[in-house]
């Protein structure tokens, strides 16, 4: 195990989301200094549109030649409207993602169900919800549920995640400008 010496055998979070709890805090955002720290329910974003020249340079760093990405004839016959961008290179947004909020975490685990085609063009949103949280040697494991979502509310990907984070404040640049913080889906 890559990971061993954190000693995670036995996976005991001391704060879980409970599907009961209501998260009812709120975040302002202002141009004035303001800290923010993760908590367990908050959901940070990220959106991509995937352009055909991602996709090519994705192929090219992975070698994956698959003719559904580049060529529409077999994308259709394979079942799909057009080419689909990688899902591997959509579910690349949840470790962005973390990493921009959290610089220094170290994405240890990733599960993943690809639900439905993302073609180019999409534009998707990527939603990182804290889960569970809990501290290790003066930093903190982090347990996240994944999603993706396209066109607005259709799921694309869903999985979950785990991470050490360095701290659980975020960065502030990110929760400032991006305003990409909010409460899970209802």
């Amino acid at each position: 195990m890559l990971f061993k010496h954190l000693k995670l055998k036995s996976w005991r979070p001391f704060l879980t989301l409970s599907p009961s709890i209501s998260i009812t805090s709120s975040y302002s955002y202002s141009s004035i200094s303001s800290t923010f720290h993760l908590k367990i329910g908050d959901v940070l974003k990220k959106s991509q549109k995937f352009s055909h020249q991602d996709v090519l340079q994705f192929s090219n760093l992975t070698h994956d030649s698959n003719p559904l990405h580049f060529d529409s004839q077999s994308a259709r016959d394979a079942g799909f409207r057009d080419c689909i961008v990688h899902g591997m290179l959509v579910a690349a947004l949840f470790p962005r993602t973390i990493a921009s909020y959290f610089p220094g975490a170290v994405y240890i685990s990733q599960g993943l169900q690809f639900k439905l085609p993302v073609y180019i063009e999409d534009e998707v949103v990527a939603e990182v919800q804290a889960r569970s949280l809990r501290e290790h040697k003066k930093r903190y494991i982090a347990k996240f549920s994944t999603k993706c979502f396209k066109n607005g509310e259709l799921l694309v990907i869903d999985g979950e995640a785990m991470a050490i984070l360095p701290t659980l404040t975020m960065n502030e640049e990110q929760c400032t400008h991006q305003q990409q913080i909010s409460h899970p889906r209802s």
